[in-house]
């Protein structure tokens, strides 16, 4: 494996517009092609795209456009729904956003006549993240400046309200644990509840500050990793401790809004990191649901990196 790899992206897809967010759909959905959803400054593109990574007769990606989703407002976080299928009659195409008017805005489309949206108001701050209930999808949580995390249904009605002790940053909701919700704060500290019991039953603590994102391992639910400070840090929740296993690749990326963004690919096994990619004013960065290829979003482009196992 290469180390310290510095590359230009393996491909582009041209917008029309400037991406805020880029978001690959975590979820089977019945299609040869991966979904993919990116927002600008007042809408959502759905589309499909495939890689020659996964099919031979593919040269480099080859991606379609489903549909433009008016949004009017710029879209800060996208988040897909299990709900997503192309391989029924007619298809079904669900995802939420949150948006600068710190509201939600749920859209369910047919790709034909049926393209409507909930708006979901609740939170008075700004809204950082959001994640669908990985089995059912029929709940949203999201995270907000205002110092709570909210979990609604798709009718807009809060089910549950965990008060935080500084913004929320991150929610994340793991398939394999489909009773429980991290919640990551600003201050550093990341929290497991119970939404059976509502209650708090794990909490993590990082040294760094401001903590900026966290991520729960979807291939591993003891394995945790935060962006807080200038560090990545990892927990292995087993062991309490910090891991040393090898088996992982993580991404960062810098803040976005620079001229610059700098991409940074990692394997746990590696000292330096594996991969190195610039974008212009890049923001936003998703992984792939099963190849190792990541995307961000940039000036009126879409960019995507591929590394090894």
């Amino acid at each position: 494996m290469k180390q310290d790899n510095s590359r230009n992206a393996a491909y582009t897809v041209d917008c029309e517009d400037y991406v805020h967010v880029v978001e690959f759909n975590p979820f089977e959905c019945g299609d040869a092609g991966t979904l993919i959803a990116y927002g600008g400054n007042n809408y959502v593109v759905v589309g499909t795209c495939t890689f020659q990574e996964e099919e031979a007769e593919v040269e480099g990606i080859q991606y379609r456009t489903l549909r433009t989703f008016h949004h009017g407002l710029r879209v800060d976080a996208i988040a897909w729904s299990p709900e997503t299928r192309l391989d029924t009659l007619p298809p079904v195409i669900r995802f939420c956003t949150a948006a600068a008017d710190r509201k939600l805005r749920l859209f369910t489309s047919d790709l034909q006549e049926k393209n409507e949206y909930k708006v979901l108001a609740g939170h008075s701050d700004y809204i950082n993240d959001l994640v669908f209930s990985p089995k059912e999808g029929q709940e949203i949580a999201s995270v907000s400046d205002d110092h709570t995390c909210r979990v609604w249904d798709l009718e807009g009605n809060q089910k549950a309200h965990f008060v935080l002790r500084s913004p929320g940053r991150s929610v994340c909701w793991h398939p394999e644990e489909a009773c429980k919700l991290m919640v990551a704060e600003k201050n550093g500290t990341i929290r497991f509840y119970d939404l059976i019991t509502q209650q708090a039953i794990l909490s993590l603590e990082s040294e760094q500050m401001p903590l900026m994102s966290a991520h729960w391992c979807l291939r591993n639910t003891f394995k945790v990793g935060a962006v807080a400070g200038n560090d990545w840090l990892i927990w292995d929740i087993t062991r309490s401790r910090w891991s040393t296993v090898n088996e992982n690749l993580f991404a960062t990326t810098g803040y976005p809004g620079k001229m610059t963004t700098q991409l940074l690919i990692h394997h746990l096994g590696h000292p330096q990191p594996i991969l190195i990619g610039s974008a212009a004013v890049g923001s936003g960065l998703s992984w792939h649901r099963t190849l190792p290829l990541c995307a961000i979003g940039g000036d009126h482009k879409l960019l995507f990196w591929v590394t090894e196992m």
